[in-house]
């Protein structure tokens, strides 16, 4: 759609979907690669080497960060703004504020846009420096994993560490706390130990079995003597048992006679 009126071209700035927005977000080459590809503009990707031309960061050049196709703006690596709190934070730029004076080609289909209508020549450069570019961005990452390899290395081995400190902390408490129950317990055994005997008890204690196994050798050559004489206790018993019963029966008798003569 065409229009000379502002307030539909806003319209459809503002509205369009983002395969259009994708083409509008493009800047112009440096003269090098304008005569190398034939063209003047070309559609900003992720990994393009810029050079900024206007605004407070006026000639910084280096890799773009971010494209956002929504904002129409895109995000160059060292332009950055610091806010109140100290943090740093991109500063997005439009692109037509950028010269491109270094392509990415590691995309295909990037590369065979440029060059259609290009001669053998320029193609076999384009290919051979978009070789050299994929083997870059290869080795960078294997660098990238490198680094994060190493950075967890270095943490597990600061996890171990501080787990070997605490062990050994621990060690360290354990005879500490050793010595505290041993103390604990000391008054506590020797309250129930019994005092040591002294060597005169001692002796005492040796004698007194063998006179204590003279008794009991005595006590077991009696026992006929003693039985004896349980026996005599049992008939005085009976016998005063008998007496008993004979002084009721005299008593009984004496009173049924008194009876007998008080009714008569």
């Amino acid at each position: 759609m065409k229009s000379i009126q502002p307030r539909k071209q806003r319209k459809n700035l503002y509205n369009a979907p983002l395969h259009k927005r994708r083409k509008w977000l493009a800047s112009h080459l440096a003269e090098d690669l304008m005569l190398k590809y034939n063209k003047r503009s070309v559609p900003v990707v992720r990994g393009d080497t810029v050079k900024v031309v206007r605004g407070n960061f006026k000639n910084h050049v280096d890799k773009v960060r971010e494209v956002d196709l929504v904002r129409q703006v895109i995000e160059v690596e060292g332009v950055v703004t610091t806010k109140v709190d100290g943090s740093k934070v991109p500063r997005p730029i439009h692109p037509s504020n950028v010269i491109i004076t270094k392509l990415n080609l590691t995309d295909p289909k990037r590369r065979e846009k440029l060059e259609r209508g290009l001669s053998e020549e320029a193609r076999k450069e384009i290919e051979m420096e978009a070789k050299k570019q994929i083997e870059e961005e290869r080795l960078e990452e294997e660098r990238r994993k490198e680094e994060e390899a190493r950075k967890a290395a270095e943490e597990e081995a600061e996890e171990e560490e501080a787990e070997e400190e605490t062990v050994s902390e621990e060690v360290q408490e354990q005879p500490e706390k050793q010595q505290v129950e041993e103390e604990i317990k000391e008054p506590e055994e020797q309250a129930e130990q019994p005092e040591e005997e002294s060597p005169k008890e001692a002796e005492k204690a040796e004698e007194l079995p063998e006179e204590v196994s003279e008794e009991e050798k005595e006590m077991e050559e009696e026992p006929e003597e003693v039985e004896e004489v349980q026996e005599e206790v049992e008939e005085q018993k009976q016998v005063g048992e008998e007496e008993l019963a004979e002084g009721k029966k005299k008593d009984k008798g004496a009173e049924d006679l008194n009876n007998k003569d008080i009714e008569g």
